[in-house]
């Protein structure tokens, strides 16, 4: 069972990703457009779990499942589409996890909604700030139940990523 843990942000986040993108760079290699970090480990001051949400962008999604060996050599376990449609996602540490892989086609509309939700946070500290709150609170109230955690930011997530895509597509 995974235990909900929320820490307040850690510099130490920036360089994780970092680290891990080069990995990533070296195994996807041309077939990468881009690296983003994602999650509230990607927003300064934001609590959050201490697991490292990226978002590479690739050209074409189909041919990501042949990488699946080489990113096993780095620790990922490969999971498939997971839920969402033209995903690929991997998750690396088991119950301990340290981080989570959203790799994306280009154009798909999931690379918006989260560069949206990401970018939103960094400029609105306010709603950061709620957020963590949030998160927080829901870490104490359920700190043995990630499914009763993850539903009680299922609102709030999907209010502020309505906001922040309008917000987004005014940039």
């Amino acid at each position: 069972m995974r235990k909900v843990e929320v820490t307040p942000y850690s510099v130490k986040w920036k360089s994780d990703f970092e680290k891990e993108a080069q990995k990533l760079q070296i195994i996807y290699g041309s077939e990468l457009y881009a690296i983003h970090h994602i999650g509230s480990t990607s927003v300064q001051g934001l609590s959050a779990k201490p697991i490292i949400d990226i978002m590479p962008v690739v050209k074409d999604v189909s041919l990501v499942d042949a990488y699946d060996e080489e990113m096993a050599g780095i620790g990922y376990e490969a999971l498939g589409e997971f839920g969402i449609s033209g995903r690929r996602y991997f998750r690396k540490g088991g119950n301990e996890r340290t981080h989570h892989i959203h790799l994306f086609e280009e154009g798909s509309p999931h690379i918006e909604r989260h560069l949206a939700f990401r970018d939103f946070l960094r400029e609105h500290p306010d709603y950061a700030t709620a957020y963590g709150e949030l998160k927080e609170g829901l870490a104490k109230e359920f700190p043995n139940d990630m499914e009763a955690y993850i539903a009680g930011k299922a609102d709030f997530i999907k209010e502020v990523e309505k906001i922040a895509l309008e917000w987004y597509r005014k940039l």
